[in-house]
C-alpha cells in the first residue's frame, strides 16, 4: 500500500502551514513505498538546493523505516551504518525526513523536508504527519 495523492496532498499543506507559522521557506517532498516522488512542494524563494534534499530526506526515511537523525546516529564513523549514505543514489541522514506510518503500523510513504535548521525541518516534517492519521513506528532492530 502506498501513501494516497489524498493524504501526499494533506501532508504537504499541514507542513507548508508549519513553515509558514516558522517563517521560513520551505522544499516540502512525499514519497510512495517504492521512494517515487508523490506530492512536492518549494515554498517561493526556498533554496534550490533544497529540493534534492527534501527528497533524498524522505526517501531515506522510507526505504528504513526511521527517521533520518536515527540514521544518522547509526551511521557516524565506528558506527554500524558507517558509510551509509553512499547507497541508494544519495541518503540524507540529518533532520527533517520521517516515515509515514498508516493506522495499522504499516510504513507506507515518507515526508523529507528542507530549508531552515535541521531542528525547523524535523519540527515542519512532523506537522506534516500529523493530518496523516499516523501511528508509532513499529520495532525496529536498529533503532536506538
Amino acid at each position: 500500500m502506498h501513501v494516497t495523492m489524498e493524504d501526499a496532498q494533506k501532508v504537504i499543506a499541514a507542513a507548508q502551514k508549519a513553515a509558514v507559522k516558522s517563517k521560513t521557506q520551505m522544499c516540502i517532498a512525499v514519497v510512495d513505498t517504492g521512494g517515487l516522488l508523490k506530492a512536492f512542494l518549494r515554498m517561493d524563494d526556498a533554496w534550490t538546493g533544497s529540493i534534492d534534499i527534501a527528497i533524498k530526506k524522505a526517501k531515506t526515511a522510507m526505504f528504513f523505516g526511521m527517521p533520518t537523525d536515527e540514521i544518522g546516529k547509526l551511521s557516524q564513523p565506528g558506527g554500524p551504518l558507517f558509510g551509509i549514505e553512499h547507497s541508494n543514489d544519495g541518503l540524507i541522514t540529518f533532520p527533517g525526513g520521517l516515515p509515514i506510518v498508516d493506522q495499522d503500523g504499516v510504513l507506507i510513504g515518507g515526508i523529507g523536508v528542507s530549508g531552515s535548521s535541521v531542528e525547523n525541518d524535523r519540527k515542519v516534517a512532523e506537522a506534516g504527519l500529523k493530518v496523516a492519521g499516523v501511528c508509532d513506528l513499529p520495532a525496529h532492530p536498529w533503532r536506538t
